[in-house]
């Protein structure tokens, strides 16, 4: 199952503003806001759907423990210097 921060931090990565997913996936923003505050959430065509567009653009959800340890987490399947904003540059300044 994915978590909401992997949700928040896939959208993050990539550069893409909440408006931008919603616009993509064709979902209310109030949705995209629930996704990713609401771990527990029962919209899972809403989920798959964001999923699904976070993943084609380069985004890659990992499972807990599925390194061995740790939790959840996400990483991208490639990385190009025109895709998002860098792991090391996140804060809170470009989280939106």
């Amino acid at each position: 199952m994915i978590t909401s921060a992997q949700l928040r931090g896939a959208r993050a990565m990539l550069g893409l503003t909440v408006e931008a997913l919603a616009n993509e996936s064709k979902l209310p923003v109030s949705t995209i806001e629930a996704l990713e505050t609401d771990g527990a959430s029962s919209d899972f065509k809403a989920l798959s759907a964001v999923r699904s567009i976070l993943e084609n653009h380069g985004v890659v959800f990992l499972a807990g423990g599925s390194d061995g340890t740790g939790g959840p987490g996400i990483r991208f399947k490639h990385w190009s210097e025109n895709d998002g904003i860098r792991p090391e540059n996140l804060n809170a300044t470009n989280d939106d």
